[in-house]
């Protein structure tokens, strides 16, 4: 019995994808081992957004081996992709898994051990990492939560912003069948799952690689589009999608991972308050608040664009939890450009911000454009949107109290020799509730009385 050790690097679409390389492990009889112990093999699945992360994913890789010298290192994901094989070498990889072979780890894992066996000595086993493909089918049973399991419904993406090395790492728009969607959902709520996050690279772009209507097996042999198109189609077939989830019995809640701003219409809005069962938490990321650095990031959207998205989303839901990403010090970014994006944010108002530092990404647009901007101005320029992003986050929090909430209850902490139990509203506000009881996976509407601490309220 092999004992084996995995690592996840990066984004919620990579955590998905190690909990169903696990789930895959364990079924073929390998002993699961936290990372930090000595094991027979080591999976790191990697993350190549910026500089930062490849340089993260390689000392991942060169601790798995400096652990045990001996033991079999498996580099998975999106900087086996991007880092070449050089990279991978000096890394001491064993082993490199490339994102449209994931739902292969076990076969290929079981293959290098067998000619390992054979030849008595390592042999080397690379996968192609390189090769076309279909939507590459994963189906996840379970996860360490026991409330909200994260469901991936397509990979890549078409946008080509230029700071962004993804579409090169995880290729072009690639979306689920209904039909495959369908049997995680239906697995995941007799698992007992409440609330499921339908994620993604670009979740937005869902469908839109599907021709004349064909999006599930039984209709006919899916006809994927080929004509080499880079931009976002606008496809309806996400909220088809939706619409059809609300029938799958036990699933209670349903929330969206990131989506790009232009797919919130008018109709769209519309039609997402038609459907009970969608959470009211809207991840539109903006990047920039000034027109110009929009363009620079080739965003193909304006800010009076943006601001029209959350007013439509304003207009049908009562308190909508808006959220956002944003890049400080992108290159060219000047002072009044900044303050442009500060004065943005500031009339937005939205619920929480993500605030990044711009980081040069070899390999991207953005790597070589002029005016880059030093690093204690982004840190300057960061601190502020910070500042505002709490007072903004404070008075939407506070807007809650003395109101009735539902909450999806998770975990229990002890605070001052006090038991809470701690939740999500459905506009995925934080709560705990003072009480001995386990309410794990069950939930409770009861009112608001004020903050816990910052950021988190405090339920009757």
């Amino acid at each position: 019995m092999k004992s084996v050790a995995l690592h996840n690097l990066g984004c919620k679409v990579n955590a998905y994808e190690l909990d169903v390389m696990q789930q895959m492990l364990q079924e073929k009889g390998y002993v699961i081992v936290p990372f930090d112990e000595v094991a027979d093999i080591y999976i790191v699945n990697t993350c190549t957004v910026t500089n930062i992360a490849d340089r993260k994913s390689r000392q991942m890789l060169h601790q798995a081996k400096a652990r045990n010298p001996q033991a079999v290192v498996v580099a998975v994901g999106c900087y086996v992709q991007t880092g070449g094989e050089e990279a991978l070498r000096e890394a001491g990889v064993d082993i490199a898994v490339g994102n449209n072979k994931k739902k292969d780890l076990a076969f290929i894992l079981d293959e290098f051990l067998r000619q390992r066996e054979e030849s008595e000595g390592f042999a080397e086993f690379v996968t192609d990492i390189n090769g076309a493909c279909d939507y590459e089918e994963m189906t996840l049973k379970q996860t360490a939560g026991h409330t909200r399991a994260y469901v991936k419904i397509q990979d890549g993406c078409n946008q080509f912003c230029s700071y962004c090395i993804i579409p090169y790492a995880r290729g072009r728009v690639r979306s689920r069948r209904w039909e495959d969607i369908h049997e995680e959902l239906q697995g995941l709520a007799e698992a007992g799952y409440k609330e499921i996050v339908l994620t993604g690279i670009h979740i937005s772009s869902y469908g839109i690689d599907f021709d004349d209507g064909a999006w599930n097996r039984k209709e006919s042999v899916i006809q994927r589009k080929t004509d080499g198109q880079r931009g976002y189609a606008g496809s309806p077939k996400l909220f088809d999608l939706l619409e059809r989830i609300q029938d799958v019995d036990g699933i209670s809640r349903i929330r969206l991972g990131s989506l790009e701003p232009r797919i919130i219409t008018k109709e769209a809005a519309a039609r997402l308050a038609s459907m009970p069962k969608i959470c009211p938490h809207f991840h539109l990321s903006l990047q920039s608040g000034c027109d110009e650095t929009l363009k620079r990031m080739n965003r193909r959207y304006t800010t009076g664009e943006y601001l029209k998205c959350v007013e439509y989303l304003r207009d049908v839901f009562a308190h909508p939890a808006i959220t956002t990403d944003v890049i400080v010090g992108f290159p060219g970014e000047t002072s009044e450009e900044f303050e442009e994006t500060f004065a943005f944010l500031n009339k937005v108002n939205l619920y929480e911000m993500h605030i990044f530092k711009y980081s040069k990404r070899k390999g991207t647009a953005a790597a070589s454009m002029k005016g880059q901007v030093p690093g204690h101005v982004q840190t300057e320029r960061s601190n502020r949107l910070q500042e505002l992003k709490k007072e903004q986050s404070g008075a939407f929090l506070a807007a809650y109290i003395g109101k009735e909430e539902e909450v999806l209850f998770e975990d229990a902490r002890v605070i001052n020799n006090e038991r809470y139990q701690f939740g999500h509203t459905r506009e995925y506000v934080r709560v705990a509730k003072q009480t001995n009881e386990n309410l794990s996976n069950h939930m409770a509407t009861g009112k608001i009385a004020g903050f816990l601490y910052e950021g988190v309220l405090l339920m009757e």
